[in-house]
């Protein structure tokens, strides 16, 4: 219940099927929740999601409720465990969707049609339905049936060609870019599906290809190949723009800091800092284009002076003389980091098995109505009975006989 003057959050009201895997429909769902959405995540304790039963587990400890990774995009969400292989299980999620304004899943095309929960279907059940699917390239064309990963995908959008150093093969990332990256999208779409709704009573369907946003993200060698007809080529941490354009070593066990230098200002503040050693005044590192020719050795200078110094060190000196620069965090920084700590952007929240618990907050501020934090993730199957007695209208003997099914597995 609202205290007497608090705000409506943007999404209040608003209710949504999240029938997520994994990270990338989640994900779109963890932002509407964190507003005020209602969200039902349904799951399945036969084909529980992959991140149920992947590491890193609170204190080590393996556990469908005790994956962090799965803490993540779940935050204030009601999960009903369900057995879409049943017909009676099919028929609850089909109350639930009559009960959605929203429905949002990244299946490949394929399972949601095969239980009727596909777009057709959806509409049949409640006219003004929107459907959000997000798979990995797209509902049409000739590979809309291809199951798969963001790992994949960062590979199929050529972010990995780009990644790297020149001599070495190309690099992915240690996580599914796509999948974090894709949810942005579809939130965006979402709310311009839901302002649509709001004029017309109608809804749609939204066709969020995991691919095709990873694209977006290098636009500069697309351009470069529709212009010039030319691949752009991996340049490790160099930057066709600033030099000096790194990571460089500082004093320390494995301590890093980037710092990037683009224009003749910066340059003179970079050299100020180091103290101005004569190498500084040689014809080959003086202008951009031919420290970049010498790149290679101006980088073995550099890191001969930043190993002599603290990382943090290093970066506020250069940031004092106006020199773009940061230190290289690791996990531990970044969670102690007292700037994210005074912005509140962990949530720590009780959970019910791992006790309290870190989950990550919202990276924007509404003013007027900001993202709160009301519930953790849920364990598998936790509001099952809640969902179907308090917000489906099943009686209690309805509910049982359901439950001796095996519906709610």
């Amino acid at each position: 219940m609202k205290e007497k003057g608090e705000k409506k959050e943007v999404f209040e009201g608003l209710k949504v099927a999240d029938f997520g895997w994994a990270i990338a429909a989640p994900a779109i769902c963890w932002y509407l929740a964190t507003h005020g959405a209602t969200v039902i995540r349904v799951e399945s304790s036969t084909r529980p999601d992959v991140y149920r039963v992947s590491a890193p587990y609170k204190d080590r400890k393996p556990g469908l409720n005790r994956a962090g990774f799965f803490a993540y995009p779940n935050v204030n969400k009601l999960s009903i465990a369900l057995n879409l292989n049943l017909p009676q299980g099919i028929e609850v999620a089909k109350k639930i969707v009559t009960w959605s304004e929203v429905v949002v899943d990244n299946f490949r095309v394929g399972p949601m049609e095969k239980w009727g929960l596909g777009y057709e279907d959806l509409k049949k059940i409640k006219p003004g339905i929107i459907m959000l699917r997000t798979t990995n390239q797209g509902l049409t064309g000739p590979h809309n049936a291809h199951p798969g990963w963001g790992w994949q995908l960062v590979g199929l959008s050529g972010i990995s060609n780009l990644s790297g150093w020149p001599d070495r093969e190309p690099l992915s990332f240690g996580m599914p870019y796509t999948d974090v990256i894709a949810p942005r999208f579809g939130v965006a779409a979402l709310m311009a599906a839901l302002v649509y709704r709001n004029k017309t009573e109608k809804g749609q369907l939204i066709d969020l290809s995991q691919l095709e946003t990873a694209i977006q993200f290098i636009a500069p060698a697309m351009l470069h190949y529709f212009v010039n007809n030319e691949e752009s080529k991996r340049i490790g941490n160099s930057s066709p723009y600033a030099v000096p354009h790194g990571v460089f070593r500082c004093k320390g066990d494995d301590c890093w800091c980037a710092i990037s230098v683009s224009t003749d200002k910066e340059w003179q503040g970079f050299c100020k800092v180091i103290g101005n050693p004569v190498w500084t005044e040689d014809q080959k590192f003086r202008l951009l284009l031919n420290r970049k020719k010498n790149e290679e050795e101006l980088n073995r200078l550099i890191e001969e002076w930043t190993t002599q110094h603290m990382a943090e060190e290093v970066m506020a000196l250069m940031q004092a003389a106006g020199v773009p620069a940061g230190v290289v965090k690791n996990g531990k920084d970044v969670f102690e980091d007292p700037q994210l700590n005074q912005r509140d952007y962990f949530w720590t929240l009780n959970h019910s098995e791992m006790g309290p618990f870190a989950h990550l907050g919202q990276p924007f501020r509404l003013s007027e109505t900001p993202a709160k934090s009301r519930l953790p993730a849920p364990c598998l199957g936790e509001h099952s009975e809640y969902v179907c007695t308090k917000m489906l209208g099943m009686s209690d003997k309805e509910f049982v006989e359901l439950l001796a099914m095996g519906t709610f597995e």
